[in-house]
């Protein structure tokens, strides 16, 4: 039987243990890396985990091994083209650019419909969400960015360079594909 160790759970310094044992859903255990992952969500919701990336799936999706466990992670407040859409290559390519096999340091938000851990990350310094905005390879997710979040901002100066997307002559949001391919 495993035992997972998470560092600074809720903010105090000793270490979190959970014993998967002891978690139950209904009359269900829960295996241990959905375990370790709620225990990560719950325990560090506002705070900084530190990790390194080790796959990016596409411009807003990645997974970074925290603890010897790998976590697939959402960048908070944007949404970035699906790899079969006009951009979707060049966003993963440029995520991958900006946070491939570096340190990264997790602000989490919270946990999507899909178990995806959903966060900021700073990737070697660089906050991952903005840039990819700013590169113009991913769009402010209005439906979750709030209202006074400095994305907004930095998705207007892109789209007035005409960068990366925005050099098209009607991008398309990614929501908005995804609901005409449903």
């Amino acid at each position: 039987m495993a035992l997972i160790k998470l560092p600074h759970c809720g903010g105090h310094p000793s270490s979190f243990i959970l014993h998967p044992s002891n978690v139950r859903t209904s009359c269900h255990r829960i295996p241990v890396a959905s375990a370790f992952l709620l225990a990560l969500v719950a325990c560090t919701a506002g705070a900084d985990v530190p990790g390194r990336v080790v796959s990016v799936h596409d411009g807003d999706t990645l997974t970074v091994l925290v603890e010897r466990r790998q976590l697939k992670v959402r960048l908070a407040d944007i949404d970035a083209p699906e790899l079969g859409q006009p951009f979707g290559a060049n966003s993963k390519r440029s995520l991958s650019e900006l946070c491939f096999g570096k340190p990264a340091t997790l602000d989490v938000r919270g946990q999507d419909r899909y178990k995806r851990t959903i966060a900021r990350v700073t990737c070697a310094g660089t906050d991952a969400n903005a840039e990819q905005v700013r590169r113009g390879m991913a769009w402010t997710y209005t439906r979750y960015a709030p209202a006074d979040s400095p994305l907004h901002a930095v998705q207007l100066a892109a789209r007035s360079a005409s960068r990366g997307l925005w050099a098209e002559a009607a991008p398309v949001a990614p929501w908005e594909w995804r609901r005409a391919a449903r």
